[in-house]
């Protein structure tokens, strides 16, 4: 870049398609690579201590003025900003907004867009649509657990939630395990469910069998692997998704990048590995909700913090996914051993696909390049 004159590339959803943003197997190995920079420390998030998820703007649920938005499922503005170090070497932020009704006017929950930063000068590098970042990334950090993490000869997956994060976590956990023949679909209506099969056999056509249960427990029981993904729930963890031990297949992997609920004894019983993405960004959320943070705040992992909170849980039974990928402590123990994994989701990851699908896009000349100035009239 020639200063003082700024150019950035914008892209467009069709743009990032043409780049390679569903490319899954790719999404994963570079997640793997985040991980490994987590467990190194070669990052920083928000706040004080460089792991906060992002700065959440949430809206009452009686608001006292007539346009502001009220509280709701999935109702919220967020701005995530991160810089990430390795060969990535990128800052950024991704900004989106949320509200379930989008449904009902054709939209996505979810409007996303990210923004690439000189990690120097601070100026656009990039703005492009975050809406397949997003997704795709989601569905590899949990993919990085299955990579490594779930018996390679996996036949039966469970997903609790068929909406579009599940149908991507589908296609990516299917590309790492060939194995997968069976899905199993536990959803609260007709059409997501529909639409959940159908993108299934058009994108992983190895799925020969197709289980709709009425339950989570007919859904749970008899998979190799599961992920959850419902929409955020609201009124604490009794609204969150439950689970028995009894339930689980030896040798499962359960994997949720969204609420989960399950008993104390299953998570404390020393047989039961427990992971998570990041275990610092975790401790930041006990301290941005403080205890009881699990019924605050619907990620799973915050149950284990709660848990040592209360002395019922030593803080090394966390284990992070990073330090998994890195080979500083070992993966799964035996074929029987049931691993419980947490996702939550970190601008990092977006930072990371984003620079990516970038360079990508630039090699295959994707994109539009626009200009900020010439010069800037301040300075």
């Amino acid at each position: 870049m020639s200063y003082p004159r700024v150019d950035f590339l914008y892209l467009s959803e069709p743009d990032m398609i043409k780049a390679g943003v569903r490319d899954v197997i790719g999404c994963t190995d570079c997640m793997e690579e985040v991980v490994k920079l987590l467990y190194k420390g070669d990052y920083r998030m928000g706040g004080g201590s460089g792991n906060s998820h992002g700065c959440m703007v949430q809206f009452p649920k009686e608001p006292d003025f007539p346009n502001m938005p009220k509280d709701g499922p999935d109702r919220r503005f967020m701005a995530m900003p991160a810089y990430l170090g390795g060969s990535f070497d990128m800052a950024g932020c991704k900004w989106y907004g949320s509200n379930v009704e989008n449904r009902n006017k054709k939209l996505p929950r979810s409007c996303l867009m990210l923004t690439l930063n000189d990690k120097e000068t601070g100026t656009p590098v990039a703005h492009m649509s975050a809406n397949l970042v997003s997704a795709y990334r989601t569905a590899a950090i949990p993919g990085v657990g299955v990579k490594l993490l779930a018996k390679k000869d996996a036949k039966v997956l469970g997903i609790v939630g068929p909406g579009f994060i599940n149908n991507v976590t589908i296609e990516t956990f299917a590309a790492l395990r060939p194995s997968l023949d069976t899905l199993k679909i536990k959803g609260r209506g007709k059409d997501a469910i529909d639409r959940c099969i159908a993108y299934t056999k058009e994108h992983c056509p190895q799925f020969k069998n197709f289980i709709v249960c009425d339950t989570i427990e007919e859904c749970t029981r008899g998979s190799d692997i599961m992920n959850f993904a419902v929409s955020t729930p609201t009124g604490g963890s009794e609204t969150y998704p439950w689970i028995e031990r009894e339930w689980v297949k030896p040798g499962a992997l359960i994997c949720t990048v969204g609420a989960l609920n399950t008993s104390e004894d299953f998570i404390a019983d020393p047989k039961t590995k427990l992971v998570v993405d990041n275990t610092k960004m975790y401790d930041t959320w006990a301290e941005e909700y403080p205890y009881p943070t699990f019924e605050k705040w619907f990620i799973f992992g915050s149950k284990f913090t709660d848990m040592i909170h209360d002395g019922k849980l030593t803080k090394d039974r966390m284990e992070d996914i990073g330090a998994i990928a890195s080979g500083a402590i070992s993966g799964r123990a035996d074929d029987d051993q049931i691993i419980l994994y947490s996702i939550g989701g970190m601008p990092v990851e977006d930072v990371a696909w984003g620079k990516t699908i970038y360079e990508r896009a630039l090699k295959m000349g994707i994109g539009t390049k626009l200009n900020l100035w010439e010069e800037p009239y301040l300075y």
